[in-house]
């Protein structure tokens, strides 16, 4: 299986104008028009006329829901794939769909649902008869168990590269030349309709500069390339640097519909303050894709990495480098072999010291394109290594570039933005990644205040602080565990507070103003626990009836029911707490049935409570059993008048009043359950 990566060649949005307008095409054209926009790969109007589609039938076709799902997936709107593949799979009764739950499975890994996700694949591999996909979760099971595992690296800063660099459509390719950031993207203002008329509706690679003047901005300046890199009619992009910046190398591609049609190298060396006129080179074009190059070095000679499709690779695309003639020129493509590339997708290698980043989707990953680091040892590969969280989230992260001190990168991930046109995942942001040389962190541990034993449960909540305001923060819940760890910036002063239910907050402030050498802070929080509320209560006095409300029967019987022994211990503890209190106990009926029957049957019943109480050890003597049976009707619904059942209901009580001891007490207050309807045809 080849997992399809839209947006990640062009990287823009684009809506086609359809011919006819949809209150004029039957749900049978829709659906045709549909399947010619997949065939044509403009997979935004296909799922447009397939949802047209969709809502025309009066029974729900699973095949195309099955294909919206997909489409949704594929323009990486995960959250709206999840749904879709879920109704997909509850509505496959007869198994026909099978791998639709392996979708599922990975859309709720892009969406970060790692035990979710875990399941669905587990689940999957129980039913699957495809041996691709029962090897592909697997590795996707080992994928999410290694994800949830992992820690970011505590030195590590991750943040978007700003809105004067990321539009609402997709930019990638970022590399740093000096304080100069080169990135490509389309940074159209609004969404473009192809409608047959001219427009410049292409990438091209632009220069950013002016970081860290405007910290909500990121950089100031931004400006494409002039015409010599930036040609009319071609997309242009994937911009890499000679160690000295004097070389260039870049791809023109064209699309066909929302997928790459056409790719080829080009370099063009550095001219005073611009580039000169680019060549294409000889050596990794040909009649394949050809794209993300980046010029490094193997066995003592230049080489230039780059990505392929061609005939004879692993599987998917793989990573080539052709040797430097030295004269312009290059050699024949060479395969990285199995130490890199797998039966899947291999993209953006970059190359530095002995060393190659890319990224993968055939390996152990955190969420579907990854970024892994190999070194070189003159001979081989070594095994190329996970980056782990921060560089890595549960969507596609590629793109990868770090300096020669190793302290400042780029990459591009579609992680949840929220300038993104479509969705919050549809289009991908440059961010850039930088590492402190000195890295300070926080464990809070939070604890009971009074027997000091470890509280889990609790939230935790880290402030920035501006002076006295509270500024950009961060939160925690930890339902297992009483820890709580928080990556911290240097020269900076922070408040946590520490909430847990039950429990006072409990509040910390410290700084990192004057740290110089990396070190873990560790704080003990303790968190005083909440008195609890004082229950509720009402004073009775002495031959006032009290209506016991959740005393309840079955249909002519006088069991007392679990319902009736929350109100029964109230009225025990009662008896306990006041020795020479005497009560009298009565049960009523409503008027329904005959008068002697619903008497006899409310003396059962009153003695049934009763019977309950010396039970537990109250003297016969201090209670007196009264059934009442329909003489004290508390309504207008006596005998021949019309009522609702809820209105019978009414009457149908049990009560207890003091006929001797104590003149007044003061009791817990009985709420009534919230009860619907009769229990068993209860009278």
């Amino acid at each position: 299986m080849k997992l399809n990566i839209v947006a990640f060649l062009l990287l823009a949005t684009v809506y086609t104008l359809s011919a006819q307008p949809s209150s004029t095409v039957d749900q049978g054209m829709m659906m045709q028009i549909g399947d010619e926009k997949m065939a044509e790969a403009d997979y935004y109007n296909a799922l447009d006329w397939y949802n047209r589609a969709y809502k025309e039938q009066k029974k729900k076709d699973n095949k195309l829901r099955f294909k919206i799902a997909k489409l949704h997936f594929t323009l990486r709107d995960y959250a709206k794939a999840a749904k879709w593949f879920a109704r997909t799979v509850k509505s496959d009764r007869s198994g026909e769909l099978p791998e639709a739950l392996f979708y599922l499975a990975l859309a709720q890994k892009y969406n970060g649902n790692y035990p979710d996700a875990l399941n669905s694949f587990e689940t999957y591999l129980g039913v699957s008869k495809d041996k691709d996909l029962q090897a592909r979760s697997q590795l996707e099971i080992d994928g999410i168990k290694m994800a949830m595992k992992m820690q970011q690296d505590k030195a590590l800063r991750i943040k978007n590269a700003g809105k004067n660099v990321n539009s609402k459509f997709s930019e990638f390719a970022p590399k740093f030349v000096g304080d100069a950031l080169y990135y490509s993207s389309m940074k159209a203002k609004k969404p473009i309709v192809l409608d047959g008329k001219e427009g410049e509706y292409y990438a091209k690679i632009y220069r950013a500069t002016g970081e860290g003047k405007d910290k909500r901005k990121g950089f100031e300046e931004t400006e494409p390339l002039d015409e010599a890199i930036n040609r009319k009619g071609y997309n242009t992009g994937n911009a890499a640097f000679s160690e000295d910046g004097s070389k260039m190398f870049f791809t023109r591609s064209e699309l066909a519909g929302n997928v790459l049609g056409t790719s080829e190298i080009y370099m063009a060396e550095k001219s005073g303050s611009s580039f000169a006129k680019a060549v294409k080179l000889t050596g990794p074009n040909g009649d394949w894709i050809a794209k993300h190059p980046a010029p490094g070095e193997l066995y003592g000679k230049e080489v230039l990495f780059f990505v392929s499709n061609m005939d004879g690779g692993k599987g998917g695309d793989d990573i080539y480098y052709c040797t430097s003639n030295g004269d312009g020129t290059y050699g024949l493509p060479i395969n990285l072999g199995d130490d890199i590339n797998t039966p899947f997708d291999e993209e953006t290698p970059f190359y530095r010291d002995g060393k190659l980043w890319f990224s993968s989707n055939g390996y152990l990953s955190m969420g579907g394109l990854d970024i892994y680091s190999s070194t070189w040892n003159g001979s081989n590969w070594s095994k190329p290594e996970n980056l782990g969280p921060g560089y890595n989230s549960s969507v596609d992260d590629f793109g990868f570039f770090v300096d020669s001190k190793g302290y400042k990168g780029a990459l591009v991930s579609n992680r949840p933005s929220i300038n993104s046109l479509k969705s919050k995942t549809c289009c991908d942001d440059i961010f850039i990644a930088t590492v402190e040389p000195v890295a300070v962190d926080i464990i809070a541990l939070v604890f009971d205040a009074k027997d000091k034993k470890p509280l889990p449960g609790a939230t935790a909540q880290i402030f920035e602080m501006d002076g006295q305001k509270f500024g950009k923060a961060d939160s925690k819940t930890n339902p297992k565990a009483n820890n709580f760890n928080f990556l911290l910036d240097l020269e900076k002063a922070y408040t946590i507070i520490v909430n847990a239910k039950g429990y006072y907050p409990d509040t910390l402030t410290f700084n990192t103003v004057g740290i110089k050498k990396s070190k873990t802070l560790n704080q003990k929080m303790y968190l005083k626990a909440m008195p609890p509320p004082e229950p509720e209560t009402v004073t009775v006095y002495i031959n006032e009836p009290i209506r016991l409300n959740n005393i309840y029967y079955d249909y002519d019987d006088d069991k007392i029911l679990p319902d009736a022994e929350e109100d029964l211990t109230i009225l025990l503890g009662l008896m306990q707490k006041y020795p020479d209190m005497v009560i009298e106990l009565s049960s009523h009926t409503d008027s329904r049935g005959s008068r002697t029957y619903n008497q006899k049957l409310s003396q059962r019943r009153a003695q049934s409570a009763a019977n309950w109480l010396i039970a537990k050890g109250i003297a016969t003597e201090r209670i007196k059993p009264v059934g009442y049976g329909e003489s004290q009707i508390l309504n207008k619904c006596t005998n021949g008048v019309h009522c609702t059942d809820e209105e019978h209901r009414f009457n149908r009580r049990t009560e207890f009043k003091i006929i001797a001891g104590p003149k007044e007490i003061k009791i817990p207050k009985i709420v009534k359950k919230d009860v619907t309807g009769k229990k068993k045809g209860e009278k």
